[in-house]
């Protein structure tokens, strides 16, 4: 056998003896539930605990806290992965972070401690302000912080006022919370989306007419072949396993393109199937698995289009085509170009910009060629680059050649992280008007809604670091923390006016302050929600685009907790004027429904009978127009898109420069981190490593375990580094690094992102290693 041609299929797991850092196991399995019991111990087994987990993403149940995959109508007894069971219990903590704390320990010492360390105090249980003269956080009441906040806003240009979401909140909180912001007199909504799928956002609206993808959880039952770009299943999105093993398992050709050997696209052993976890009996995943350059997703996806050219070219001369020229003709525009520009492209650079073989590359190509329905899927590893736009684009290119669009059993399906972040663009939450039913909007409530595009991400840290931004609202996450340029951001933080953060558990961005600030305790998801009207209950969006009900029964950590829609409505009334008889907040809070009506009011084609459908088995679609073929592009076609490059990195390469690749541990959901073990590669009780493949260590003159130091190599003159690191050998394409996020979020430069996205560059960060 050729080399070549041992590497098709190299699915085998790395051999420790070719001196990498290994795991030895599948995804899934024993592992997956030591992975949980080691962490919560007697909480996981607690009857509490285990009632609740037996309620997650079910019907009348509440839904999971981390990611956003879906809640299938046809529900397995166990509706929970690894990291949906460590999100639950990390909610459910008995540790309480109380005033008593914060009176021990000034936030000038909290800056010192670990991430962990700070979550690991349990749930906030009172509203705290924060007192300068003592560097303390001393408790209010709530009347107190919301007449504070409201007087500091209206004292402020509302253009200088940033309103983040994280993607957690309900689809109820977030329409208020987008509405306040406007009748405030702002778009400045950015989201986590900004940081991870704006790319997805930007790039599918554009080239299909939708802002999200077209497959439905159906499909995944119904094709023939899936093709996975930068997406890591086994720790992001677990649940997803199951689909993928019972496809695996009927003969679906699943072949991934990944920088990382990820181990739940190699293997999985089911935790729910007896057998299985008795005969650790596994499932192979990828038929294919490519470990392409970062950055060199382009350049692969030139080339599967180029063999598909090739293979509809010979089959013209037996009087066939491959491509599906029918679909072509009637739906997309720019082929010609497109096609001119792939066949005009040599494999020796392909080969060169990807790292991989043009026989590797050949035959996942065949495997699409003969597939006659195909799913892409696709994660952070192709939106966050400084051309992401381009990775999204070839791959719909890819999709397109072959009508792989608008049917069922195909589409192009990028795997959303955060439970609702999704959801929460659907109902408003964008810095972009164009996006929001503004007219709609006015005439709903009986006001003039701001019209000029507000900051996202990007800009508001630009803002923040120029000083015009005066005050940053955060309902949930660890903006600090997530952003690029963490080092310079922070010291610029603490010049705005005003911060406010609603929460659940302490992190990094509450111990950066305004002049002012307040940390308001806020009820989990799996938390009883009463108000004025009852029980009540709130709503999310999943990565397919199914809209889900969800109420939590578990007794609230603290007496003193509001909901995050009482605490909007809280901040809002003490904020705007009062007079407007159509800004009904009271009766808001005291019942969602109300609140479904308004969304149901503002998007009538996607929330028809929103409160009759909420609790349909796997949600009900909210729709999509690309899924029918109806393409609401300038052109009123699906895109193809020409590239002018063969990479997506934005750099050059030059003599000791590496292309870093930022990753979440297993024991991690996007800054929260639950412990300090990456079980599926191998490395265990540390988070300050830097990952090297063999070659590049020796080529380096690095020894397994030294001390290193990387620095940013942007070349704009700003000294950026991280470390110390420990060297710690593991496979990966030469060139490239691996260190986790966000750790090493202070060597990204907040211009280095995609162009039209503005999402940044995590994947491909310019470094050097400093001994």
């Amino acid at each position: 056998m050729s080399q070549d041609e041992s590497r098709l299929h190299d699915t085998d797991i790395p051999d420790p003896a070719d001196g990498t850092v290994a795991y030895d196991g599948p995804a899934g399995g024993w592992g997956s539930l030591q992975g949980i019991s080691r962490i919560f111990g007697k909480e996981w087994s607690s009857p509490a605990a285990i009632e609740t987990l037996m309620r997650q993403n079910k019907p009348k149940g509440f839904m999971c806290v981390s990611c956003s995959w879906a809640k299938p109508a046809d529900y397995h007894t166990f509706e929970f992965c690894e990291n949906g069971a460590k999100a639950t219990l990390w909610e459910l903590t008995s540790a309480r972070c109380t005033p008593e704390f914060f009176a021990e320990h000034s936030v000038t010492e909290l800056r010192g401690w670990s991430d962990y360390d700070l979550e690991m105090q349990g749930r906030l249980t009172h509203p705290m302000r924060y007192d300068a003269a003592t560097d303390h956080y001393v408790p209010c009441s709530w009347d107190e912080a919301f007449q504070a906040i409201g007087e500091h806003l209206r004292a402020l240009d509302p253009k200088s006022v940033v309103f983040y979401a994280s993607g957690r909140a309900s689809l109820e909180t977030s329409y208020l919370y987008a509405l306040f912001a406007r009748l405030y007199g702002t778009n400045n909504l950015p989201d986590s989306s900004n940081m991870c799928h704006e790319t997805t956002s930007v790039a599918l609206k554009k080239l299909l007419g939708v802002g999200v993808g077209t497959v439905v959880f159906d499909d995944l039952s119904n094709c023939d072949a899936m093709f996975f770009f930068g997406q890591n299943t086994g720790s992001n999105s677990p649940r997803f396993l199951h689909p993928l093993q019972e496809a695996a398992k009927r003969g679906v050709e699943i072949i991934t393109f990944n920088p990382v050997r990820e181990k739940g696209l190699e293997s999985f052993v089911n935790p729910q199937n007896p057998a299985e976890m008795l005969t650790g009996r596994e499932t192979k995943i990828s038929s294919q698995y490519h470990q392409v350059k970062a950055g060199g997703d382009v350049a692969v996806l030139i080339g599967l289009c180029k063999h598909v050219f090739a293979r509809d070219d010979e089959a013209k001369r037996e009087g066939r085509r491959v491509l599906d020229v029918d679909f072509i003709e009637a739906h997309t525009h720019g082929l010609d170009e497109f096609e001119a520009k792939v066949r005009a492209t040599s494999w020796d650079e392909i080969e060169r910009e990807s790292s991989l073989s043009r026989v590797a590359i050949e035959a996942a190509g065949d495997v699409y060629v003969k597939a006659d329905r195909v799913i892409g899927i696709y994660g952070m590893g192709l939106t966050q680059h400084a051309h992401g736009f381009l990775n999204v684009a070839m791959f719909v290119n890819l999709l397109l050649l072959k009508g792989n669009i608008g049917r069922d059993g195909t589409g192009i399906s990028p795997v959303r992280g955060h439970s609702n972040v999704q959801g929460q663009r659907t109902v408003g939450i964008s810095e972009k008007p164009e996006l929001v039913p503004l007219d709609k909007m006015a005439e709903q409530f009986g006001f003039s809604p701001p019209r000029d595009k507000g900051m996202n991400t990007v800009e508001a840290c630009h803002g923040i670091l120029a000083g015009k931004v005066g005050a940053f609202i955060g309902l949930g996450g660890n903006f600090v923390r997530a952003i690029p340029e963490r080092d310079a951001m922070e010291a610029a933080w603490t010049r705005m006016q005003l911060t406010v953060q609603i929460a659940t558990k302490l992190n990094r961005s509450h111990l950066i302050n305004g002049k002012s600030a307040y940390l308001l305790p806020c009820l989990g998801r799996t938390e009883q929600d009463i108000q004025a009207g009852g029980p009540q209950a709130v709503t999310m969006e999943d990565t397919f685009s199914c809209i889900q009900g969800s109420i939590g029964l578990r007794k609230p950590a603290s007496e003193h907790l509001k909901s995050e829609l009482a605490i909007v409505a809280g901040i809002a009334k003490a904020t705007l004027p009062g007079g407007n008889p159509k800004l009904r907040w009271d009766d808001w809070v005291g019942d969602y429904g109300l609140v479904r009506d308004l969304i149901e009011q503002s998007y009538p084609e996607m929330f028809g009978d929103f409160n009759a459908r909420m609790f349909t088995h796997g949600g009900f679609y909210k729709g999509n127009a690309a899924r029918e073929r109806i393409w609401k592009t300038e052109s009123g076609k699906a895109e193809f898109t020409t590239p002018d490059r063969l990479n997506s990195i934005g750099f050059d390469e030059a003599p000791g420069r590496y292309r870093l690749i930022t990753m979440r541990s297993n024991d991690q959901f996007n800054t929260t981190v639950y412990g300090m073990s990456d079980r599926l590669r191998g490395i265990e009780g540390r988070r300050d490593v830097l990952l090297i493949n063999p070659d590049e260590m020796a080529k380096a003159g690095l020894t397994e375990g030294q001390q290193v130091w990387l620095e940013g190599d942007a070349g704009d003159g700003v000294h950026r580094e991280a470390g110390p690191l420990v060297v710690t050998p593991f496979k990966l394409p030469d060139g490239c690094l691996g260190a986790y996020y966000p750790e090493m979020n202070s060597l990204m430069p907040v211009w280095h992102h995609d162009g039209p996205s503005k999402t940044p560059a995590a994947k491909s960060v310019p470094v050097r290693i400093r001994t």
